[in-house]
């Protein structure tokens, strides 16, 4: 599968790493675009948990008390500022601050936000955070066109997000269901590139 032309913004779709990707880092990742522009694209993985570490873990180590936390996957968000935590959540939230201004929240569209303040973690162990939510540890991020050429290289696909499918599918079932989304087996897919 080649694409002839990549668009002008893939803010707040997901890309599905084709077999063939280069980069092991990235093997079976199903990676949401926070943001997508002439200056570049910053994403993060949805789809690799980490298991070693808890929400209750992270809220402890963190000093957030939190009488009963609710239970959020944490994933390996990318190889980006590894230390840095950003939560991906649905729309409707937003942190209580006393800025509005300086929430820390980037709004993707009228589906998805991303928040990157302890705020948002705060609220989420008093059960007042957002409704659907998972954090990451890290990013991915590509510079000016280096997506696009990625894209055009056959090291990407590229699909719709849906709540569903970002907050809903099993963690190991991602990339399936996105490559599902498309109409694409993956049992059909070669780590060899081909155009047609």
């Amino acid at each position: 599968m080649t694409m002839e032309t990549v668009p002008s913004d893939l803010t707040g779709q997901l890309l599905i790493a084709m077999p063939g990707m280069g980069d092991p880092r990235f093997h079976g990742s199903v990676v949401f675009l926070c943001a997508h522009s002439e200056s570049g694209t910053m994403g993060l993985i949805v789809n690799k948990q980490i298991t070693e570490l808890s929400f209750a873990e992270m809220l402890a180590q963190l000093e957030i008390p939190s009488a009963a936390p609710p239970d959020f996957p944490i994933c390996f968000g990318g190889p980006v500022e590894t230390g840095r935590g950003f939560v991906l959540h649905s729309a409707e939230y937003a942190p209580r601050t006393r800025d509005a201004a300086e929430d820390g929240t980037l709004r993707v569209d009228t589906r998805f936000s991303m928040t990157a303040t302890l705020d948002v973690l705060r609220d989420m162990a008093e059960d007042k955070g957002p409704k659907q939510a998972l954090l990451a540890l890290g990013y991915a991020g590509w510079g000016p066109g280096q997506l696009e050429s990625e894209i055009q290289r056959n090291g990407w696909l590229t699909c719709d997000a849906s709540p569903t499918l970002v907050f809903g599918q099993r963690m190991d079932g991602k990339w399936e269901a996105a490559l599902a989304s498309l109409g694409v087996d993956p049992l059909m897919l070669s780590s060899e590139a081909g155009h047609a």
